[in-house]
């Protein structure tokens, strides 16, 4: 027997192109289905080739915050990860925002990098400290 619990967004996309065709919003409750099932139900599925569709399916609340700042999404054809397209804060206008990963994947890459930088630049300051140091001795001697 399935279990009743809360669904996530579910998309189903073009393998060749990263279009979405069909997708399910997120649910309180539901039982999970199948893909088989969903293509059986689901009208904009109709017709269409069961293998040239992706099924994804998000955690409840995954990417949550992408979905509401971003203008629409769609998938990456050779990674297979979801794509959203941000409006540009510099030209909010801009009909044709350039897909890129979510938001809160790429502030998490740049906390990572950002730690291995503070952590190199630290190492750099100690040797430049050990270099003048050498550099201060040496002239000491030279000068005695």
């Amino acid at each position: 027997m399935r279990e009743i619990k809360p669904l996530g967004r579910r998309f189903f996309w073009v393998k060749i192109t990263g279009n979405i065709v069909a997708q399910r919003g997120e649910m309180s409750a539901g039982i999970e289905s199948t893909k088989e099932e969903d293509f059986a139900v689901y009208q904009l599925l109709q017709g269409l080739d069961p293998d040239a569709i992706e099924m994804t399916t998000f955690e409840p609340g995954q990417y949550a915050d992408d979905f509401a700042k971003a203008k629409g999404w769609c998938f990456d054809p050779e990674t297979k990860q979801i794509q959203f397209l941000y409006p540009d804060p510099d030209d909010p206008d801009n009909p044709v925002p350039v897909p890129q990963p979510p938001l809160t994947e790429q502030v998490k890459k740049l906390q990572e990098e950002n730690t291995l930088l503070k952590a190199q630049n630290s190492a750099l300051s100690d040797r430049a400290d050990f270099i003048e140091d050498c550099m201060a001795e040496m002239a000491q001697k030279i000068y005695q």
